[in-house]
């Protein structure tokens, strides 16, 4: 063979290396784990998948996605993420901060990407929000002045407003610092304010019919916990005649009197940009902490009626949705 023919074969062959080895190259596995139920996280679930999709990653095309599901339980979540871990999972995508510490205890070298998570940097998920070191990022919920918005709203509802309970899973450390920010603005707006604290599914029940008498409406912190209770939440609220304030619009959907706060769903479409990155070749610690941008703020005229409540028209004019 002579020497040009041989360089000229030589140079197509190396040519064609890098497709081939691509080609050879099992798809990536991206592990979905669910904060909720299959029922309540499929919306979330739903946007993630499209947003990935769109961005030309389609599932069992070029890329794998195992979806599962915690129940908000926190047990349930470890052995989710050491199940991923023993899947060999190219990325771990989850919502809530107790699920991201659950992933990041089982790997310090998969990618987590959170959709969803409270002050990530107090909870200890990333080093700062600009720089996140380590093999996590996502999006914060961290927004200082939304327990102030939802108080305000809440008021501009119920005139008579003087007693405030504040639900929450007292476990969480995002829900912590959210109990801390809810009782600081119900002084700023002289309420009497109690917080009712939840720790599993079981404690739902007493906590709000100790409320009966006790309170005139209930801000409920949003987390996992609550989610996959929030019918349940709602049905024992309005029996007990009590308003219920939200942080997340779906909550309201479920028949919550109101919500305002970042769509989770929303959120996940954002993630899924995040996984690209990495799939791309991105690492996670160089990808910063991105914040929320846009808020919904949604009314169930269905359960103001209920309750009898006659809510401003004036309000209903602020609200990105209204159920009738």
């Amino acid at each position: 063979m002579r020497r040009r023919e041989f360089i000229t074969l030589i140079g197509g062959a190396a040519a064609t290396w890098p497709l081939a080895v691509r080609a050879q190259q099992p798809m990536p596995i991206i592990g979905y784990m669910g904060s909720t139920t299959p029922a309540v996280d499929r919306p979330r679930f739903e946007a993630f998948v499209k947003r990935l999709a769109e961005l030309g990653w389609v599932r069992d095309k070029n890329v794998t996605i195992e979806p599962r599901f915690t129940e908000a339980r926190a047990e349930r979540a470890r052995e989710i993420a050491a199940e991923f871990v023993k899947l060999k999972v190219s990325i771990i995508v989850t919502t809530g901060g107790v699920n991201v510490l659950a992933t990041r205890e089982a790997t310090a070298s998969i990618p987590i990407v959170f959709a969803a998570a409270g002050d990530p940097v107090a909870s200890g998920l990333v080093e700062n929000l600009a720089h996140p070191g380590g093999n996590v990022t996502g999006l914060s919920l961290e927004v200082t002045d939304t327990a102030s918005k939802r108080l305000a709203l809440l008021r501009d509802v119920i005139p008579g407003l003087r007693r405030l309970a504040i639900l929450g899973n007292v476990t969480s450390g995002s829900v912590a610092v959210e109990i801390d920010r809810a009782q600081a603005a119900a002084r700023a707006l002289a309420l009497e304010a109690m917080v009712s604290e939840l720790r599993r599914a079981e404690d739902i029940d007493p906590a709000i019919e100790a409320l009966k008498g006790r309170a005139d409406a209930i801000y409920v912190c949003a987390d996992p916990l609550v989610t996959a209770n929030e019918v349940r939440i709602n049905d024992l609220a309005l029996a007990a005649r009590l308003p219920t304030i939200h942080g997340l619009p779906e909550n309201a959907a479920a028949g919550g009197l109101m919500a305002y706060g970042v769509d989770i769903a929303e959120l996940c479409r954002r993630a899924a940009e995040i996984v690209d990155k990495i799939l791309r070749g991105a690492k996670p610690a160089d990808i910063p902490v991105e914040l929320p941008t846009t808020f919904r703020f949604v009314i169930n005229l269905k359960t103001a009626k209920a309750l009898g409540i006659a809510v401003p028209y004036s309000t209903q004019l602020l609200a990105d949705e209204v159920i009738e």
